[in-house]
């Protein structure tokens, strides 16, 4: 049962941030809009990772995913401003196992000079230099990156109108 519950708390953790960042925009525009709101966090385990603000916390996120599974997950929301009554709210959580190569030191140094870890969960970008080293991936890569496209495109599919075919 533990497993669940810290599953639970993880998700909570990523909605919570998400739906936070859809309604303050959501909140500013006054014509009709649909806003739509991410994010996403890297979890080992329990404990959720930083997004990596400076270089010495990203060498700790690379050298805890080192050689590990971890866990990405990144909420969508999509809110509808007050202007038009007729948009749905709606929500996706996209959870991914990652799992990285064992990382020398020499190369934790190298992604860290590319620099793509910069403001990233976890210290690192799929889209990046760190590719070369995931070894396993299971699930969405978009959600990975920031947006996962498939379930974007399932809460636009089920708004009013024809957002997507």
């Amino acid at each position: 049962m533990k497993h669940r519950s810290v599953m639970n708390s993880r998700a909570h953790t990523v909605r919570r941030m998400a739906a936070e960042k859809a309604a303050a925009v959501a909140h500013q525009i006054t014509e009709p809009a649909l806003v739509l709101g991410a994010d996403t966090v890297v979890a080992l385990g329990r404990r959720i990772l930083p997004k990596a603000e400076d270089r010495e916390t990203a060498r700790k996120c690379l050298t805890l995913l080192s050689g590990r599974r971890h866990t990405v997950l990144t909420a969508l929301r999509c809110v509808p401003t007050a202007a038009w009554p007729d948009g749905r709210t709606g929500e996706r959580v996209v959870e991914t196992a990652v799992t990285f190569s064992r990382l020398t030191d020499h190369q934790i140094e190298a992604l860290l000079d590319a620099g793509d870890w910069q403001g990233k969960a976890g210290g690192y970008a799929l889209q990046g230099h760190a590719a070369g080293f995931i070894r396993f991936i299971s699930g969405s890569a978009s959600g990975v990156i920031g947006l996962p496209l498939f379930e974007t495109a399932q809460l636009l599919r089920g708004q009013p109108g024809h957002w997507l075919p």
